[in-house]
């Protein structure tokens, strides 16, 4: 087989890759921009919470109305507003923080929703609502992917400037405007409809690894925060297509694979990058520095 055929063949022959290849092009250009801004706000392990609070959501409308995209696009989205309003409410009016509430829910909803497709399905339904699968995109799964694609860039756009300063100074950004109220829940929504996004093509348990790796890779490569959110989004995207073709040809799990590689992609970037542990230059103590 020659490369042209390794390379572009499936696409070419098969109408799932290509709709798997649409799907992941789309998750790439949206997710990972959220991812970073997600890193930025030193939020990385509430999208791991979120991907997981949206579970009992998406499990009804799967168990309710079958393989029907709406429901379980709208269960996943009440679940997780719920789960981060519930979240925010608790760390305002008592004692506990926020990151203690919204691990507490999380984990309420992650076990509800496990429970409610063991008692009402099968382990067939389980592996697919947690672990999703990218090649069985269809247009309608295609078209909601790229239709949070567009939501999510136009709505970045507006807020780039006082989400941008909400990461590096939220106490300056809440002296000089009121606009930060409106980024955090921006942001949030935005959050919440792209875990569900990735939740469609990759399952519960990997849509936020297409998130937060990406992000993780490019902060050793690059500083400023467009070319972040460049490469972030192009390691995203090579590594979606990268993880589509193996997982083709060795018959491997696709989401998995994906997520597997951009785990890759951050453990080459954390060794070699410029801002790697191998090319970073010691210091030494601070008095013997001119």
């Amino acid at each position: 087989m020659n490369e042209s055929n390794l390379f572009v063949g499936p696409f070419i022959e098969f109408g799932f890759m290509r709709q798997a290849l649409l799907g992941c092009i789309a998750l790439a250009l949206s997710a990972a921009p959220v991812g970073v801004f997600l890193m930025l706000r030193r939020m990385s392990l509430m999208g791991d919470a979120m991907a997981h609070a949206i579970l009992p959501g998406a499990a009804i409308g799967y168990l309710l109305f079958g393989l029907s995209l709406a429901a379980m696009t709208v269960g996943g989205i009440v679940a997780g507003l719920a789960v981060a309003i519930g979240a925010g409410l608790v760390s305002r009016n008592t004692l506990i923080r926020e990151d203690t509430s919204l691990a507490a829910f999380y984990l309420i909803s992650l076990s509800l929703g496990v429970l409610i497709v063991s008692v009402r399905g099968n382990n067939v339904d389980l592996l697919h609502v947690l672990f999703g699968s990218v090649l069985a995109l269809d247009g309608s799964a295609l078209t909601l992917l790229w239709v949070i694609t567009g939501v999510t860039l136009a709505i970045l756009f507006l807020i780039r400037r006082p989400l941008a300063l909400e990461c590096l100074d939220p106490g300056f950004l809440r002296q000089v405007s009121g606009l930060g109220a409106v980024a955090h829940v921006g942001f949030l929504a935005l959050l919440v409809i792209n875990l569900v996004a990735g939740f469609h093509a990759l399952g519960t348990l990997m849509a936020v690894g297409i998130m937060v790796l990406p992000a993780a890779s490019a902060r050793f490569w690059v500083r400023r925060l467009g070319p972040l959110v460049a490469v972030a989004t192009g390691i995203a995207l090579c590594t979606s297509i990268a993880g589509l073709l193996l997982s083709y040809h060795a018959d491997w799990p696709t989401s998995p694979v994906i997520v597997l590689g951009l785990g890759g992609v951050y453990l080459l970037s954390m060794a070699f990058a410029p801002r790697g542990v191998l090319r970073q230059r010691p210091t030494g103590p601070r008095h013997l520095r001119a």
